[in-house]
């Protein structure tokens, strides 16, 4: 009898779904089929699994974690070097990870890369495109290198001019058009072999405002069906594409959920409030005792910050006839009626007052400062930081250079044996992830 461990022995299938007597790699085929279909069976569709990528004593990546769910459109948002192309290169296939592990649609990225590259349609910064071909050229010859039979492939165009746009440049070469619809056909080159994953590294970049408009509606089109990975760097985009999103900073992720969620991470709720610059409220307690006059922006800004509640207010700019101010307040708190009241009292005519959560681009400054404060060799303290923001700045400022002197010291001791093993220390440490 020949070794049930060898390749012509038998494989004992018990509780795998394998009967005794069959041939190992059919069980071992089985086992992988059987373990994908688990995976899929769960709807996650992108997975990282604490992603490390060194360039030498550069950490770009530090443990990054997260998972994209089906039908899912998701920013990747972060600051210039905070890991988010490295990550997207990563679960692409372009470059491998020093550690941890990344799945696409069930495929391991290092150990099934060209079952990972069927599965996703991936759009560079600024797509690789060969301006003397066409673009019904260009788009042809991408489909004979993903291996679609032309039929195919002209059944495909049908859907991909209409929700690119490409209808009145088909025929035109690549290098004469304009950078959106270079833009465009990069969308249209992802969308050939029809996948059911995007990843989308800044597809709006150097685009004009109308352009941006078009391939945002392009891409809430497309994630009708399809799963996306959108990074960028224009928050408006992200909360007009996107229900969810992920922060990176530092190549760690500082945030990663709905999109309110991480508004509220702020612990503040804003408030506007507009009043009248010129004109008073003639029904107002303001009136009937005499005092027409219309208030100064500093009146206004004086008495909003009374207010019980409020931890900061700051004017925001107006035409000439209004005095408009932004204010913090608590969050879960709600301090409306005490501002409706306060106007009464005085006088002054209400144009506008609203409540929200802070705004998504207030909430990413907040959380990637430790960016800029790095690149500019400083601490930076905004001018909107009250003493109590202030005061967990500092905090966490001095939590980071705890971490970092932590980080340093790790890496300091484990220099000598890293230089002594030299390049061999990388490539084993990513084989196994």
């Amino acid at each position: 009898m020949g070794d049930p461990g060898g390749p012509d022995g038998d494989v004992a299938g018990e509780g795998r779904g394998i009967a005794k007597g069959e041939p190992r790699s059919r069980a071992l085929r089985f086992s992988r089929n059987h373990r994908k279909e688990v995976i899929l069976a769960s709807d996650v569709m992108i997975e990282a699994s604490s992603l490390t990528k060194r360039y030498g004593s550069l950490r770009a990546l530090d443990k990054v974690s997260f998972e994209v769910h089906r039908g899912e459109v998701v920013g990747f948002l972060g600051p210039n070097g905070a890991g988010k192309s490295t990550t997207m290169r990563i679960l692409t296939c372009f470059i491998s990870a020093s550690a941890g592990t990344a799945r696409v649609h069930g495929y391991d990225v290092f150990d099934e890369p060209l079952d990972v590259r069927r599965k996703l349609g991936y759009l560079p910064q600024r797509a690789p495109l060969y301006g003397e071909m066409n673009v019904w050229e260009y788009l042809s010859f991408v489909a004979d290198m993903r291996g679609l039979d032309q039929s195919v492939f002209k059944k495909r165009m049908k859907g991909i001019v209409e929700v690119c746009g490409l209808a009145q440049v088909l025929g035109k070469d690549i290098g004469t058009l304009s950078h959106g619809y270079r833009q465009r056909v990069g969308l249209g080159q992802a969308l050939v072999h029809d996948p059911p994953i995007l990843i989308l590294d800044e597809p709006t970049s150097d685009l004009d405002p109308n352009e941006k408009a078009e391939v945002i509606r392009y891409i809430k089109e497309i994630g009708k069906e399809r799963t996306i990975l959108l990074s960028t760097h224009n928050l408006s985009e992200v909360e007009a594409a996107c229900a969810r999103a992920i922060i990176v900073s530092k190549g760690r992720v500082v945030a990663d959920g709905p999109l309110d969620d991480i508004r509220a991470k702020s612990g503040k709720v804003r408030y506007v409030v507009t009043v009248h610059e010129k004109k008073v409220f003639e029904g107002g307690d303001g009136y009937r005792s005499g005092a027409r006059k219309p208030p100064t922006a500093q009146e206004v800004q004086e008495a909003l910050a009374g207010l019980p509640g409020v931890t900061s207010v700051t004017e925001l700019p107006t035409d000439d006839s209004a005095h408009s101010f932004q204010l913090l307040g608590a969050l879960g708190g709600d301090i409306r009626p005490e501002l409706f009241q306060l106007i009464v009292q005085k006088g002054w005519l209400l144009l506008e007052m609203r409540r929200d959560s802070q705004s998504l681009e207030d909430v990413f400054k907040a959380l990637t400062r430790g960016d800029e404060r790095k690149d500019r060799g400083r601490r930076l303290i905004t001018d909107d930081l009250d003493d109590e923001d202030e005061a967990s700045a500092a905090d966490d400022e001095d939590e980071d250079d705890e971490d970092e002197d932590e980080d340093s010291a790790g890496d300091e001791a484990k220099s000598a044996g890293d230089e002594d093993e030299g390049a061999d220390d990388e490539a084993p440490a990513k084989k196994k992830g």
